[in-house]
C-alpha cells in the first residue's frame, strides 16, 4: 500500500488542489465540485459504486510491478519476419526524440505555423518513400503496413474506371496478415479477393487490381516487370507491398510500373514492439494523389511569401465528404514516421546501402550452408529471407529456440529465417552450426543471386539533408531546432476540444523503452510473451470495468479503426442472428465524421438523424427514422458527451429504443475522459465503443500518431471480436474481423495506459473524470457574456468541454474563428479545435492535468482577444489591417527596420506582459491554404528555394 500523500501520483496528474477546485465549482455557481458534477450528469446513467480497480500505486511500486510482468518476457533473437525485424535505434534519435517529450506530446499539425519542426520531419519521411519506391506522391504515414494494403486494394477499386470487375488478386506470397486482413476489407465492400501464385498472375484477365509482394513473404525476389506490363494491357491496376530496405539495393517498384507502392518503416530504427506502432507507408501515382488515404505534407507560402509547410488535400477529409469519405482514417503514426525519416537522415544513402548489403551478404553466406547440408534452401533468389525445406520443422525450430533463435514455421517441413540489421557474425555462425552441425562451412565471398535487371543504383536520397547531419552534433542541434519551432505540452496547454491533450507522465513512458517490451516480434511463441499476455490481459479487465463494458479487443490501433471494428462485430453479430439484411446505421448530424465513413466501410447504409436547437439528438427525428427503418436497422452511432461537449438526458431512452428494433447501439469513446468512474456506457444501455488511449487514458498524441482503439463490448458481441490468422486468439474464429496486422494493435504502447491506471487507481480515474468536467465548466463561465457558448445541459453545465461561437462576431467584424486562432499563436497557445462540431466554432477541452494558473492564462488571451475585437468593432483598429488579420506575427516581421502596421510592434508581439518574460515565436506567418493545394509539392524543396523565399 502506498505511504503518504507525496506518493499519490494522482495529485501529480491532476493540475489543481481540492481548494482551487472548491474555488473554481463556486465561480461556477454551485456549492461544491459534488454538487456541480451532480447536475451535469444526468441521474438515470451513474454509476451507483466506485469502480472496482486496484488501490493506486505510487510511481515506483508500479514501475516495480510492470517490470515483473516484462522480466516475465523471453527475448531471443527474431528471425521470423513477415515485415517485422530486429533494429538498431541510433541513440541520438531515441534520447532526443523517441524519449522527447517535445517531440511526443505535439498534437497532429491541423495548425501549421506552430507545427512547422514536425511538418518538416514528415515532409523528410515522405522524400524517403519517393525515392525509395520510386513514385512521385508519397503520403505521411498509414496505420501498418496491412491496413495500408487494404487502401491501397480500395484506391485502385475507386480508380480503375476502365475496369467493371470486383475481383482483387492477391499474390499468395504476400503476408498472411495482410491477406486476411484484405479478405476482412473487402467482404463489406462487395470486392472478392483472389489468391493466385505468383506464377499464375500473368494468366489473369478479369480483375480491376492485384497486389504483390515484393520480396515475397518467403523470401524471393522476383521481377515485376512482366506482371504489371500484363495487367496494364488487361485494364488492372497493381500494387506492390514492400521493403524500404531491400529498396536499397533492388529495383523500385515505381521503376516497373506499379501504381501503388506500400509497406512499413518498422527496421528503420522503430523497434517492433510486439506489433507497434510502426509507420508504414503509402505512394502512388500523382493523378491518384485527390484519392490517396491520409495526411500528405504539402510545401506553400506564408502570407509574406516565404515557404512554409502545412498539411494538404485530404486533411480530415472524413469532416467534409462524411459518408462519401474514400477513406476513414484519422490517425496517421507521426512520431514513427519521424524516427523513420530521420534514421533515413541518420545513416544516408551510403549507410543505408551498408546495413542492407550486410544483411544481404550473410543471408547468402546461410543460403550457401543450408544448401551443402541436409536441408534445402527453396527460393533462388533473396534479399534477407530464406525459405528451408527439412524433415521437421518443429524439430528445427525447438532446436532454434534452445540456441536462442527464433524461427518462422511455414508448414511442417518448411521454415524461414530472416535477417536483419542487427546480426552478428557470432549469430550467423550459431545458425549455419544450427543447420549443419558445424561451424562456418562456407566462404564469405559468395555471391549474390540477384540478378543484373534488379540491381538497383545508388539513385536515392541525395537531397543534401540525407547528407549534412551526419556528425552527431549537427544531427542534435538540427533536431533540437525542429523541436523549437512547435508548440507542444511542454510549452502549454494545448486546449483541443474531443482531444483531450492531458499529461503523458514519464512514469508511463519509461516502459515502453524497456527491451523486454521493445524487442518482442509480434508472432513470437507466446510461452515467450507470458509476461506481455499477463499485463494485456490485465489492462483489458480494467478497461471494462471503466466502461462497464464484458469484454475487449486490443487490437485496432486508432480511433476510427475502432469504430470500424465495433460496426463488424455488429456485422457479424445480425449474421449469426440469420439477419445479414440489417444494413441502416443511424447518425446524428452532428458526429465526428469518421463515424460514416466507418459505417460505409462496414457495408452500411448512412441514415442521418436531426439534432435539435439545443445540440441534442432529436428524438422525434430519431423515432420517425428508427420506425422507418425497424426491419433493417443495423445500428446508431452516438458520441456521449455529445459532440456538442453535453450529458443529453435521452442516451438511456435512446439506447432502448434502438434495442427495442432489433439495433445495436454504438457509443463513440471520444469523450470518454468526461465518464470514467461517473457513468459506464456498457451499464446505460450501449452495445459496444471504442476507447481512445491516446486520449482518455494517456497514450501520447505524438504529433499526429500514435494512437490506439481498443473496442468494448457487451457479452453478446464478443464472440465477434478481431482475432488473428497468424496467432489466433482463445474462444474466437480466426478469421474474425481482422483489423489490423497484429494481435494487440499497437502492443509496445499498452504498458502505458496500464501505468496510468495503476497509478491512479479507482478513486483517481474518477477524480480525472470529475475535475475534466469542473476546468471546462470553469473556462466556460469566464468566458460566457464575452463569447457565446453554443450548448449547454442542466443549469447551464457542460461535459468535459465546450464551443463558443465565432459566427456573430464574424458578422459584425469580419473577424473569423480561425483569425481567432492564429492570433492565440502569439499568445503561445495552440488552437482550440477549430469549426468543428460546429462551422464557426471553437471547441475548447482543458483536460484535468492544467493548472488554474495554466487555465486563467488561457482564458485570460481569450478575453484579451475578445478585446481586439471589440476594437475592430468600435472602429478602434482597422477593420482588415488588424493584429488579428495579420496573426501570427514573427520575429523577423516585427524586427525589421520598417514597421507598417497601423498598430504598434508591442501589440503584436507582447499583447500581455507576462509574455516578455517567455515568448513562443512562431516560425513562419500565416499560411497560405489554398496556395498549397493549387500548386502541391510533397518532396523536399531544394535548399536554394528555401533560400529563394527567405
Amino acid at each position: 500500500m502506498s505511504q503518504g500523500v507525496t506518493h499519490h501520483f494522482q495529485h501529480r496528474h491532476i493540475g489543481t488542489t481540492t481548494a482551487q477546485q472548491q474555488e473554481m465549482a463556486s465561480t461556477i455557481g454551485f456549492d461544491s465540485v459534488e454538487d456541480l458534477i451532480d447536475t451535469a450528469i444526468p441521474d438515470n446513467i451513474k454509476l451507483q459504486q466506485s469502480l472496482s480497480l486496484p488501490a493506486a500505486l505510487s510511481e515506483a511500486e508500479a514501475l516495480k510491478k510492470l517490470r515483473a510482468y516484462a522480466e516475465q518476457n523471453v527475448v531471443l533473437r527474431s528471425c521470423i519476419g513477415m515485415g517485422y525485424y530486429d533494429t538498431l535505434t541510433p541513440p541520438v534519435l531515441l534520447r532526443n526524440v523517441f524519449e522527447n517529450p517535445g517531440w511526443y506530446t505535439a498534437y497532429t499539425p491541423y495548425q501549421p505555423e506552430i507545427s512547422q519542426g514536425r511538418l518538416e520531419t514528415l515532409l523528410t519521411f515522405q522524400q524517403v518513400i519517393i525515392d525509395l519506391t520510386g513514385m512521385p506522391l508519397a503520403n505521411a504515414s498509414l496505420l501498418d503496413e496491412a491496413t495500408a494494403a487494404a487502401e491501397a486494394m480500395t484506391l485502385m477499386h475507386r480508380m480503375n474506371r476502365r475496369s467493371k470487375s470486383s475481383t482483387f488478386i492477391v499474390s499468395d506470397d504476400c503476408h498472411p496478415q495482410t491477406i486476411s486482413l484484405l479478405q476482412t476489407r473487402a467482404e463489406p465492400l462487395g470486392i472478392d479477393v483472389a489468391l493466385i501464385s505468383p506464377e499464375s498472375l500473368t494468366q489473369i484477365d478479369d480483375a480491376f487490381g492485384m497486389l504483390l509482394q515484393y520480396p515475397g513473404t518467403f523470401g524471393h525476389v522476383r521481377d515485376l516487370r512482366q506482371v504489371i506490363e500484363t495487367a496494364h494491357q488487361k485494364n488492372i491496376l497493381v500494387g506492390v507491398a514492400t521493403d524500404l530496405l531491400a529498396l536499397t539495393l533492388l529495383k523500385s517498384p515505381g521503376s516497373m510500373g506499379a501504381d501503388v507502392v506500400v509497406g512499413s518503416s518498422q527496421r528503420f530504427g522503430v523497434p517492433m514492439g510486439f506489433g507497434g506502432p510502426h509507420a508504414a507507408f503509402f505512394a502512388t501515382r500523382d493523378e491518384y494523389k485527390r484519392s490517396m488515404p491520409g495526411r500528405v505534407i504539402g510545401v506553400s507560402i506564408d502570407s509574406r511569401g516565404r515557404q512554409a509547410l502545412r498539411m494538404a488535400m485530404q486533411t480530415r477529409e472524413q469532416h467534409i465528404r462524411r459518408e462519401k469519405a474514400t477513406s476513414n482514417i484519422c490517425t496517421a503514426q507521426a512520431l514513427l514516421a519521424i524516427m523513420a525519416g530521420l534514421y533515413a537522415m541518420h545513416h544516408g544513402p551510403e549507410g543505408l546501402r551498408a546495413i542492407a548489403s550486410r544483411i544481404h551478404g550473410y543471408t547468402s553466406q546461410l543460403a550457401a550452408a543450408v544448401n551443402a547440408s541436409v536441408h534445402e534452401v527453396v527460393n533462388e533468389s533473396w534479399f534477407d529471407t530464406l525459405a528451408i525445406k527439412t524433415e521437421s520443422a518443429d524439430t528445427l525450430i525447438a532446436s532454434a529456440e534452445e540456441a536462442g533463435f527464433n524461427l518462422r514455421r511455414i508448414d511442417n517441413e518448411h521454415i524461414g529465417v530472416s535477417l536483419d540489421e542487427t546480426t552478428t557474425g557470432e549469430e550467423l555462425d550459431s545458425l549455419i552450426q544450427l543447420f549443419t552441425g558445424k561451424a562456418n562451412v562456407t566462404e564469405t565471398d559468395v555471391p549474390s543471386p540477384i540478378t543484373p535487371r534488379l540491381s538497383r543504383e545508388m539513385d536515392y536520397l541525395q537531397h543534401p539533408l540525407f547528407h549534412d547531419y551526419r556528425t552527431e552534433t549537427e544531427m542534435l542541434r538540427y533536431l533540437k531546432r525542429l523541436e523549437n519551432k512547435d508548440i507542444s505540452l511542454t510549452r502549454a496547454m494545448i486546449p483541443l476540444g474531443s482531444c483531450t491533450m492531458k499529461l503523458n507522465a514519464a512514469a508511463e513512458m519509461i516502459p515502453v523503452s524497456w527491451p523486454e517490451f521493445a524487442r518482442v516480434h509480434p508472432f513470437a511463441p507466446s510461452h515467450q510473451v507470458r509476461g506481455y499476455l499477463a499485463m494485456l490481459e490485465e489492462l483489458s479487465g480494467w478497461l471494462t470495468e471503466c466502461t462497464g463494458y464484458d469484454a475487449m479487443s486490443l487490437q485496432p490501433n486508432s480511433g476510427a479503426q475502432g469504430e470500424y471494428a465495433g460496426l463488424m462485430a455488429i456485422r457479424r453479430y445480425h449474421r449469426a442472428r440469420g439477419e445479414s439484411h440489417r444494413n441502416i446505421c443511424l447518425i446524428p448530424t452532428s458526429a465526428h465524421g469518421t463515424n460514416p465513413a466507418s459505417a460505409v466501410m462496414a457495408g452500411m447504409k448512412v441514415v442521418l438523424v436531426s439534432c435539435d436547437e439545443n445540440g441534442n439528438v432529436d428524438m422525434q427525428d430519431l423515432r420517425e427514422k428508427v420506425a422507418s427503418h425497424s426491419a433493417d436497422l443495423a445500428a446508431i452511432m452516438v458520441t456521449y458527451p455529445s459532440t456538442h461537449g453535453v450529458f443529453e438526458t435521452s442516451i438511456v431512452e435512446l439506447c432502448a429504443l434502438i434495442h427495442e428494433h432489433g439495433g445495436q447501439v454504438y457509443v463513440d469513446g471520444a469523450n470518454l475522459n468526461a465518464l470514467v468512474g461517473l457513468a459506464g456506457p456498457g451499464k446505460f444501455g450501449a452495445d459496444v465503443s471504442h476507447l481512445n488511449l491516446h486520449k482518455t487514458f494517456c497514450i501520447p498524441h505524438g504529433g499526429g500518431g500514435p494512437g490506439m482503439g481498443p473496442i468494448g463490448v457487451g457479452q453478446h458481441l464478443a464472440p465477434y471480436l478481431a482475432s488473428s490468422v497468424v496467432v489466433p486468439q482463445a474462444g474466437l474464429d480466426a478469421t474474425n474481423n481482422v483489423i489490423s496486422a497484429t494481435p494487440f494493435g499497437s502492443a509496445s504502447i499498452l504498458p502505458i495506459s496500464w501505468m496510468y491506471i495503476a497509478m491512479m487507481g479507482p478513486d483517481g480515474v474518477t477524480e480525472a473524470s470529475r475535475i475534466a468536467i469542473v476546468h471546462a465548466n470553469y473556462i466556460a463561465k469566464r468566458l460566457r457574456g464575452h463569447f457565446d457558448v453554443l450548448y449547454t445541459g442542466r443549469k447551464g453545465t457542460v461535459a468535459h468541454e465546450c464551443i463558443i461561437d465565432i459566427r456573430p462576431l464574424k458578422e459584425r467584424t469580419g473577424i473569423s474563428e480561425e483569425d481567432v486562432a492564429k492570433r492565440l499563436i502569439d499568445y503561445g497557445f495552440h488552437a482550440p479545435t477549430m469549426s468543428f462540431p460546429v462551422a464557426g466554432t471553437l471547441m475548447i477541452e482543458p483536460t484535468e492535468s492544467e493548472s488554474l494558473a495554466e487555465i486563467d492564462r488561457f482564458c485570460d488571451a481569450m478575453l484579451s482577444i475578445r478585446d481586439e475585437i471589440r476594437a475592430v468593432e468600435e472602429g478602434r483598429l482597422d477593420p482588415v489591417d488588424n493584429p488579428l488579420k495579420n496573426a501570427p506575427h514573427t520575429i523577423d516581421e516585427v524586427t525589421a527596420t520598417e514597421w507598417y502596421r497601423p498598430y504598434s510592434r508591442e501589440q503584436a508581439v507582447w499583447p500581455v506582459d507576462s509574455l516578455r518574460a517567455d515568448k513562443y515565436w512562431p516560425p513562419v506567418n500565416r499560411v497560405d491554404n489554398v496556395y498549397g493545394d493549387r500548386n502541391l509539392i510533397c518532396s523536399c524543396p531544394s535548399i536554394e528555394s528555401y533560400l529563394e523565399t527567405a
